[in-house]
């Protein structure tokens, strides 16, 4: 077309349609929330009152350009328009004839069409019009048996019409349900075209109408009349059985999942026992949802997925030498576990369990491991548990049941083989519901892990890959039958050098980040940083520590804030600016002999401590007072010396009624801490010898040892923490069991070239060693 033949093109207002096709010689009405469709009804309402009615292709789009919109429409005639309250525009038109969309125009708010008639190839054969609107007239009557959307009226109205053309227009208006039909209907030029078409159209829309009601006769005759949720289950399922479209089904993407995982015989066979009890349920009810969480749930698993190994010995002694200081002997250990993990390929042997004081680093270990073997890492935390559900899961027959830790630690972590951690495996409790001591038991088994159920998915998942860790506090807490599978790992308390160590090298640098501050803004000194360690903190680990440390940046940042500019030192001078005065005072050791008073040596759950008895002597009938919160094991070994010391009375030379007519007061300061074990048996004898003969005790010993009725010393436990503590309080001297001189090699050599240890076989060689007699 040219351009002059298209300036001579009619040009009318475009209202585009929304899914609604408007025929020729038919009366529509229709509501316009447009704004730019109102604009241009108000500028057809102002010339000829003409417009041109053309359809969308995609209904979404608000603003449609040429190419959104179909080619062919019809040309109305505005008869009537309604405005609502709410500005919507209720429009009454009639359609006359067909046209094309030659070219879109924009007028203002509102757009301009080029319109160009539609030639049109007519029927000229009056019999043969004549014979199809026979044909209409009776598909038009079979559709009003069939459809409950076409009234008598209508179809009445139809087949009143004499000529097939006309007739073809409104049967399509009404009757084809699909817009992209009746859009198809109205783009036909052929006439004849167009009315072998519609009968067509007529005729499938008839046959899927007798079809549907065929199917709902069979569903009715399934299914109980009153069950209403029931019928529309089987009503959709008979659809998709004519269909034979269930491709798109919750269940259908079960079973192609479930065909597609390495998952095992009996989670198999549970998953499609619960898909065919869902099958049988109406949609909607609390059970399926219960059973189809539950199939989702056993899906996600990672089945058959491992992670890819990338073991290097000599990349995972660099990830522990760089994320730990210090810990030699513990890093050994792992390194030979992994060596032989390496060497076998699976993880049949004991499990690892840390076992220190609070701080010392045993968490973040296990996630260097993990890091080392390139595995997922999870966490699960067995403090305060004291339900076996919590390991195990609870059973389905519960309301809101879920899976145990071990099985949701697995979907965590998305593989088969993670690195597990169980933290806090020492603070485990129980009661009526159950001991979760016992449930670990299969799970830390290597014999036993490969096929352990959780309550919650009723099928065996595979453990044996997965690298457990445990960590505890104290020993002593962990049952026996728990302790006996796994391989303790003691994770001492650091010194003095390591903590000023750990703090440069991590602490102090991890404070400045996470305070936002850099190193032109804050620098430690050693001397502060040691002025840190020793005068606020008293632990085995670096947890306070590094909050002093995170407290000090906080204030620089608060400075920086102010508007200082300078660099903050943190010297040994400055440091009380930052923190106040010193917390702890180091005790300077006595160096006058006192009578009655001896320090001994003791293990607590925080690292080591010194701690002096003291022992009184006063007229009284041979009772023994012993105070200081201490325990019936302490106790028994404060009467265990008395008793040695009263059977040797002529050797110390005691006088033979000197239990019957004085009384001993046994005190240990700090009455408020708990204080219990065997090994103060050593200190307690040489206190209350030199309390009864009057003979000075030196200040400057320390010592530990389990004492018999016949004076001979036992080993102890706690050797590395003790001697620490015993150099943090500056004491040199140490009186140690002899059995435990093999535990002097944990004590650092700089730190055990400064102490001079000492070790006895009895009690009377610490006796000659401390008593000034």
């Amino acid at each position: 077309m040219t351009t002059k033949d298209m300036d001579a093109l009619e040009r009318l207002p475009i209202i585009p349609l929304r899914a609604l096709v408007i025929f020729p010689a038919q009366t529509s009405v229709f509501d316009v929330a447009r704004a730019n469709s109102i604009l241009a009804l108000e500028h057809a309402m102002s010339a000829d009152k003409r417009v041109f009615l053309v359809a969308q292709r995609d209904s979404t789009i608000e603003k449609p350009h040429i190419e959104d919109l179909f080619t062919v429409g019809t040309v109305a005639k505005i008869k009537q328009i309604v405005r609502h309250p709410d500005g919507v525009l209720r429009v009454l038109v009639g359609g006359e004839r067909r046209a094309i969309l030659a070219d879109m125009l924009e007028q203002g708010e509102f757009s301009v069409g080029k319109i160009a008639p539609m030639i049109t190839q007519p029927l000229e054969d009056i019999n043969l019009n004549h014979a199809h609107a026979r044909v209409l007239r009776k598909l038009v009557k079979d559709a009003s048996r069939s459809l409950d959307s076409l009234s008598n009226e209508t179809a009445g109205m139809i087949s009143g019409e004499r000529d097939a053309i006309a007739m073809a227009d409104m049967a399509a208006a009404h009757i084809l349900n699909a817009f992209e039909d009746r859009q198809e209907i109205l783009e036909c030029c052929n006439e004849l075209e167009r009315l072998n078409l519609l009968e067509q159209k007529l005729s499938n829309e008839i046959q899927i109408s007798q079809l549907e009601k065929e199917i709902q006769g069979r569903v009715h005759e399934t299914i109980d009349k009153n069950n209403k949720d029931y019928f529309l289950r089987e009503q959709i399922r008979v659809i998709h059985e004519e269909l034979g479209d269930d491709e798109d089904s919750e269940l259908e993407r079960y079973r192609k999942r479930l065909d597609s995982l390495p998952i095992n015989d009996a989670a198999r066979k549970i998953i499609e026992r619960e898909m065919r009890k869902i099958s049988h349920m109406a949609p909607g009810s609390p059970e399926t949802s219960v059973a189809m969480n539950y199939i989702e749930y056993v899906l996600d698993l990672p089945w058959g997925k491992y992670t890819t190994e990338r073991f290097s010995l000599e990349q995972a002694r660099k990830v522990l030498d760089e994320e730990h200081y210090g810990l030699e002997d513990v890093k050994k250990r792992i390194l030979e576990y992994l060596a032989v993990l390496s060497i076998k390929g699976d993880l049949k042997g004991p499990v690892l369990c840390f076992v220190g004081p609070p701080g010392v680093g045993k968490t973040s270990i296990a996630r260097s491991v993990a890091q080392a073997l390139g595995r997922k890492f999870a966490r699960v935390s067995l403090g305060g548990v004291h339900d076996e559900a919590e390991i195990r899961g609870h059973r389905r027959t519960y309301i809101g049941s879920m899976p145990g830790c071990i099985i949701s630690s697995i979907r965590q972590a998305d593989a088969m083989d993670p690195v597990i951690l169980f933290d806090e495996i020492d603070k485990m409790a129980h009661d009526m519901r159950g001991d979760p001591a016992s449930a670990m038991l299969e799970v830390l088994d290597s014999e036993q892990n490969c096929s352990f159920v959780d309550h919650y998915i009723e099928a065996p998942f595979d453990l044996s890959k997965v690298l457990f860790i445990a960590t505890a506090n104290a020993l002593d807490e962990i049952p026996s039958a728990l302790r006996d599978r796994m391989e303790i790992i003691e994770v001492p308390s650091y010194t003095y050098e390591e903590k000023l160590q750990i703090a440069k090298r991590h602490l102090a640098p991890k404070q400045m980040s996470e305070n936002g501050l850099n190193g032109n803004q804050i620098r430690f000194q050693d001397a502060g940083l040691a002025e840190i360690i020793d005068g606020y903190t008293r632990e085995a680990g670096v947890r306070e520590l590094e909050r002093l440390l995170g407290s000090v940046c906080r204030k620089v940042a608060v400075s920086i804030a102010d508007g200082n500019t300078q660099r903050s030192t943190i010297t040994k001078k400055n440091v009380v600016t930052y923190l106040g005065a010193r917390r702890y005072t180091r005790q300077d050791v006595e160096k006058t002999p006192e009578t009655g008073v001896v320090n001994a040596l003791a293990w607590t759950s925080v690292g080591g401590e010194t701690m002096p008895i003291e022992v009184a002597v006063m007229p009284g009938g041979g009772h023994i007072d012993l105070t200081g919160r201490l325990g019936d094991v302490m106790k028994e070994s404060a009467r265990t010396a008395y008793s040695y010391i009263r059977s040797r009375a002529d050797d110390f030379k005691i006088a033979g009624d000197f239990h019957k007519n004085n009384d001993l007061h046994i005190h240990m300061p700090e009455g408020a801490v708990p204080k219990d074990g065997p090994s103060a048996g050593v200190a307690l004898t040489c206190a209350m010898l030199s309390a009864i003969t009057g003979a000075p005790a030196r200040q400057d010993v320390a010592m530990t040892g389990e004492v018999t009725l016949r004076g001979k010393v036992l080993p102890i436990g706690g050797v590395k923490e003790k001697l620490m503590a015993a150099y943090r309080m500056g004491i040199e001297n140490i009186l140690l069991p002899e059995e435990n001189s093999k535990d002097l090699e944990q004590i650092p050599t700089d730190i055990r070239d400064r102490l001079n240890v000492k070790t006895i076989r009895n009690v009377d060689q610490a006796i000659d060693y401390v008593l000034m007699r």
